[in-house]
């Protein structure tokens, strides 16, 4: 079992940053993934970034190509997104989560996770 705890989230002005930390603990495997995925008010949850157990692999959605980096730092059992030149469409409650047997393959569904934290909100505000 993996338990994921998000942090980091809260208000921000336009074109300004902020990361976001999530902190894994149980047993995590060398095939596994990590991904961001965020949900708004009245809209369905949605992929934002992925990163495979070794880090050298991402994937982003394109609304955040650019802006957005995922990393992981596996000595601390902890992956981040850092976000950049934020907008206020970003605002969301994001979610980290860990998918088990992916080998490499980044997944972008939610059906394609096993384990989520509870979210953390981020605001940002014009």
């Amino acid at each position: 079992q993996v338990q994921l705890v998000e942090s980091g989230g809260g208000l921000v002005q336009a074109g300004g940053s902020l990361r976001l930390s999530c902190a894994a603990s149980g047993r995590t495997f060398v095939d596994s993934a990590m991904g961001w995925f965020r949900q708004a008010p009245g809209k369905e949850r949605e992929f934002v970034a992925a990163i495979t157990w070794s880090g050298r692999t991402t994937d982003y959605a394109d609304s955040v190509k650019g802006r957005f980096t995922i990393s992981r730092d596996n000595a601390k059992n902890t992956v981040y997104l850092q976000m950049n030149s934020l907008k206020p469409e970003d605002t969301a409650v994001y979610y980290c989560a860990y998918a088990i047997r992916r080998n490499g393959v980044l997944p972008s569904g939610r059906s394609e996770y096993n384990y989520w934290g509870q979210g953390t909100q981020v605001t940002v505000s014009s």
